[in-house]
């Protein structure tokens, strides 16, 4: 893996102001005041927000709490997608702190799944990092590894430790040199305007003939509705971790620094906005 760890680092440390308001049909004993925090983007929802859980709950009656779910401007948010996946498909262009609504009633059984513990967190990252692995290198190198070691990545995304996660991820984004890159990339695109959750399927980081493929390579296949044609208004923004990388970018470098702790490269694309 080319070493690059100012990006690795910035891309760990990304963070969303984010300010929790309660819904404001939940029955207090006083009135609630906001909540505010710091998001990790490569984090999930349910596994960073104990503190505003905490905070609500000290004026609530214990008969009127159950799960905990959140809400930006009436559209309930995955919690088993990354924070700043959420952020970039449904926020990015809005005024920050980013303003989140919780609930503590009425689950909306359609739209979520249910988080009771951590571990339901753990089971749905590592099955996406066994995935990626396979996707990457036949599944071998996330299988050569113990127990602990599979423990230690998990570890290192709960706890946010980068150094910790790192050591033990690097692995994974080896490859031969020889091969150019991974055997197939682990990309998930979503689409704002779209009620397909998202778009996967498999595609090589270089072609037949040895060439790398870039980030448009990938788009044109996948979603040529993204790029603009050449005389035309740019419709749509193509998003990973905030930023829009240029459409020349090799996707295997992509993969190898601005994937998610899941391994998977998370790209949004969401409508330009029209100032």
């Amino acid at each position: 893996m080319a070493d690059d760890k100012d990006v690795l680092r910035d891309v760990w440390f990304g963070r969303i102001p984010t300010c929790f308001t309660l819904y404001q049909d939940e029955v207090t004993e006083r009135e609630a005041e906001p909540f505010y925090l710091l998001l990790p983007r490569v984090s999930y929802l349910t596994l960073v927000t104990d503190k505003v859980k905490k905070h609500f709950l000290r004026i609530m009656k214990q008969e009127d709490v159950e799960e905990m779910w959140f809400e930006y401007e009436g559209l309930p948010l995955k919690w088993h997608y990354p924070i700043g996946v959420l952020f970039d498909l449904h926020a990015s262009n809005t005024a920050l702190p980013w303003s989140v609504t919780v609930h503590f009633k009425t689950f909306p059984e359609r739209d979520l799944l249910h988080c009771p513990t951590n571990s339901v967190i753990e089971a749905h990252f590592m099955s996406g990092i066994k995935e990626a692995d396979a996707l990457k290198h036949k599944g071998q190198v996330i299988n050569d590894m113990q127990k602990k070691d599979h423990k230690q990545l998990w570890m290192g995304l709960q706890n946010d430790k980068f150094d910790q996660f790192w050591a033990m991820n690097r692995k994974l984004m080896e490859y031969p040199t020889e091969e150019g890159g991974f055997r197939y990339i682990p990309f998930r695109i979503y689409q704002a305007m779209s009620d397909r959750p998202f778009i996967q399927r498999l595609f090589r980081p270089v072609s037949a003939d040895g060439v790398a493929h870039t980030l448009g390579d990938l788009l044109k296949e996948m979603c040529p509705s993204a790029i603009p044609q050449d005389d035309e208004p740019k419709r749509y923004q193509v998003v990973i971790h905030g930023i829009e990388p240029m459409l020349e970018t090799p996707i295997q470098w992509l993969s190898e620094h601005l994937s998610h702790p899941d391994n998977f490269l998370h790209i949004s694309i969401i409508p330009a906005p029209s100032d």
